[in-house]
């Protein structure tokens, strides 16, 4: 399998970028190709200044990105949940990588779109700080659901599976090594 992992944590050195490790290392054991990229590494302007009405010319690590996406059969990404979204720096990764023609293009005469990234799936890691049930309830997932409904499924990248590890900031190492077993698990 072709897997193309984003580490989508600004800090490589965090436990998020542990978390990434771990899956790359199984994957390669297992026989998969990975490419990865690590977010904080990348350079590019994150902000759409004038929205999709003029697009700037994709830097170099985006275009490397889109080919990434091009190229796999799974998209995994590890990021952690801030303010019940994700990460600012991700979010404009997202903006600047999933545009109108390269992964999606709506209908001219009538309200719907091409998916252009169908024959992908997609497996979400993710951190919160809270307890996983809190975030359930309290704010319904709201980063899972912008990310996997509102942009994965959204350009047809399905089915998009989810792993979330709670408590982060409450783990000792024992319990982190719990998580980061839970994620090499995931390694199809």
């Amino acid at each position: 399998m072709k897997i193309y992992l984003l580490l989508a944590h600004p800090d490589q050195n965090s436990f998020n970028g542990q978390l990434a490790d771990a899956y790359e290392q199984e994957a390669v054991r297992k026989g998969h190709t990975v490419r990865r990229q690590n977010l904080g590494a990348l350079h590019f302007d994150p902000i759409l200044h004038t929205g999709y009405h003029s697009m700037p010319e994709l830097e170099p690590d985006l275009q490397q990105a889109q080919e990434n996406i091009m190229w796999c059969d799974k998209w995994v990404i590890v990021y952690p949940m801030w303010w019940g979204s994700v990460p600012a720096l991700f979010k404009g990764f997202l903006d600047r990588t999933l545009t109108p023609g390269f992964a999606y293009k709506y209908h001219d005469k009538d309200p719907f779109w091409d998916k252009y990234l169908k024959g992908r799936s997609a497996q979400i890691i993710t951190t919160c700080d809270a307890p996983v049930i809190w975030i359930w309830w309290q704010y319904r997932n709201s980063d899972i659901n912008a990310l996997r409904n509102a942009t994965l499924r959204f350009c047809g990248i399905s089915p998009v599976k989810i792993k979330r590890i709670g408590r982060v900031k409450y783990l000792d190492q024992q319990q982190r090594l719990k998580g980061i077993t839970s994620v090499v698990r995931l390694v199809p």
